[in-house]
């Protein structure tokens, strides 16, 4: 019995000097049993002990043991061996180099294919802010069994702008919907978050509020301040290098747009790889529209499966662009009605959670800006 417990506390607890097996020795030491004859003769026990010298950590390349002195580290790309110190990293690399590659790249897709975070939300209505303003126009549900999307939404060049705004004197981000609603109540002139007046200032007073939120590190500003130098605005002038550098210091910062920003910058340049990278980093935290420009560069690299899985996912969080694409791809009998449909319902109810009668509003208030030169109402955003 005192065997089977003694055991089952060094099974349990890899402190020899833990409360559990400390007080199985005080009982069997007050029966006056030596327990270090006990131990010995426990074939059990012993066994136990041997398979637990045989898991403790070891370097992959000298196969030291983790104690006494020394320290292992795990390899930070695949997670699976651990080292003394960089030399032996460094020579193990050749006989570890295939199997740490293929386990990083499994890491990586485990992280990027995976649901993806919630979206950030909107600092005054506390609704999921989307990356553009068709991204809450839901598909009436009749498509859901007959899918002819075809008239859906049709070219409006208008709703792929982005549905927030960033206001540098309270560092909020704020949705189209909140704006236009402040906008027809006659108070457009202030911050629609602090009320702090944003009219009627130079070129330079905008830039010196930002750059104060930029001193505070502040992601957003760092990002708008990043856009600006690269449109050549508000007196800046027109610097690629200095956006790059800022959109840079936002994406460590943890805004997922300036990740979007550079991959649209190195994709327009033709660097896939760079481009890839910072949409996969945009992608994994949430952007629907970064994922979308993913899919279209593993299509086009001859990825097909892997474009398929970020389109799915994209449309699943509302990317309207996605929808559409996976929709072709069902006309061409490359995705199955199944898939289409469920997909089409998962893109619904995220477009459900998304929207609001202001921003439907906003929504309307754009596409009739747009009739004088050619747009199309959208016929699905007032009863859908």
């Amino acid at each position: 019995m005192y065997a089977r417990q003694l055991a089952d506390a060094i099974e349990t607890d890899s402190n020899p000097s833990s409360m559990g097996i400390k007080a199985i020795r005080q009982e069997l030491e007050s029966m006056g049993i030596d327990t270090k004859s006990f131990i010995e003769k426990s074939e059990f026990v012993n066994a136990l002990l041997d398979a637990r010298n045989e898991r403790k950590a070891r370097c992959a390349d000298c196969g030291g043991v983790a104690g006494g002195g020394i320290s292992l580290k795990t390899c930070k790309s695949c997670m699976l061996v651990e080292y003394c110190n960089a030399d032996c990293q460094r020579n193990h690399w050749p006989s570890h180099k295939i199997e740490c590659k293929r386990r990083a790249a499994e890491l990586r897709d485990e992280a990027l294919f995976k649901d993806p975070p919630p979206k950030e939300d909107c600092s005054i209505c506390f609704l999921p802010i989307p990356g553009q303003l068709i991204n809450c126009v839901s598909l009436p549900p009749a498509t859901i069994s007959s899918v002819p999307i075809n008239d859906f939404a049709n070219a409006n060049e208008g709703l792929g702008k982005r549905m927030e705004e960033y206001f540098s004197c309270c560092g909020k981000s704020i949705c189209q919907g909140c704006i236009s609603s402040l906008n027809k109540s006659g108070n457009m002139w202030n911050c629609p978050y602090c009320n702090a007046e944003k009219m009627g200032k130079t070129d330079k007073e905008v830039v010196e509020d930002l750059m104060k939120r930029v001193e505070a590190n502040d992601a957003g500003a760092t990002y708008v301040l990043g856009s600006y130098h690269y449109h050549g605005q508000y007196g800046l002038h027109q610097d690629e290098k200095k956006a790059t550098e800022l959109w840079t210091q936002a994406a460590e910062l943890g805004f997922s747009e300036a990740h979007k920003a550079l991959g649209k910058m190195y994709h327009k340049r033709g660097d896939v790889k760079k481009a890839k990278f910072r949409y996969e980093a945009a992608a994994m935290a949430g952007d629907e529209d970064a994922r979308f420009n993913l899919g279209y560069i593993e299509f086009t690299s001859g990825n097909a499966g892997r474009g398929l899985k970020h389109w799915t996912i994209a449309a699943s969080s509302g990317s309207y662009s996605a929808m559409h694409s996976l929709r072709k791809l069902f006309e061409k009998g490359v995705v199955s009605r199944e898939s289409i449909n469920s997909t089409l319902i998962a893109y619904n109810k995220s477009c459900v959670e998304m929207r609001s009668e202001a921003r439907d509003a906003a929504i309307r208030l754009d596409t009739y800006a747009k009739e004088g030169s050619g747009g199309t109402m959208l016929a699905t955003i007032s009863k859908t």
